[in-house]
């Protein structure tokens, strides 16, 4: 049974968890059965665009910022980093993910005429998720922002947690709606006139 010391530095945690990931299989843990209780607040700080900050200073480590996110946790509206024996709360401006990049994956090849049955969209993290567009991972996108007009586009990442699309994915996303649209043989409007993608069966609007 491995000791769990605490570990309130990001540098020591970090630590802990190379180790710990070096002693079991691949594949994200399940915090989802972690319970600790609070250990206390950690000055850390996940930005608006998927910047990871510690007291103030960006985070430039990819591989701390990978590791630190397989450890996240949302309970309401707080997020925390746990382990077995330790929960930290730290900060989380928008959603703790950004996606940035998508792929079309389609049963029958490159092919629009049936989007509604044969196509997949596997979507991208900065921190390498890979997540296929579906019930259990939905796409909705807020209201506009009154400050800049534009759409706020989310992804469920992992239970949850969601990711903000990057703009140029969800454009992207937009463009690829039109094409199937225009060419007629599955729409991607529906009766409500909505644009928007079809990904395992299911049909989601971009608002």
């Amino acid at each position: 049974m491995p000791s769990f010391p605490s570990h309130r530095d990001p540098q020591a945690l970090f630590d802990f968890l190379q180790q710990q990931q070096a002693e079991q299989h691949s594949g994200l843990p399940p915090v989802e059965q972690w319970q600790p209780p609070l250990s206390g607040e950690m000055d850390m700080r996940i930005a608006a665009d998927g910047t990871w900050y510690h007291q103030g200073s960006a985070i430039r480590r990819q591989a701390m910022v990978k590791l630190f996110s397989r450890i996240l946790k949302r309970e309401d509206e707080d997020y925390f980093l746990v382990t077995p024996v330790e929960k930290w709360r730290i900060r989380v401006e928008d959603a703790p993910f950004v996606v940035v990049d998508f792929r079309v994956e389609r049963a029958g090849g490159d092919d629009y005429r049936d989007p509604a049955s044969g196509q997949a969209l596997v979507f991208n993290t900065q921190v390498e998720d890979e997540v296929v567009l579906g019930p259990d991972n939905p796409l909705w996108v807020r209201e506009a922002e009154t400050r800049t007009g534009s759409p706020r586009p989310y992804l469920r990442v992992r239970p949850g947690l969601d990711g903000l699309l990057h703009r140029n994915v969800y454009y992207r996303l937009v463009d690829l709606a039109l094409q199937q649209a225009e060419a007629g043989k599955k729409a991607e409007k529906k009766a409500d006139e909505k644009v928007g993608v079809w990904s395992l069966g299911h049909f989601f609007g971009l608002g």
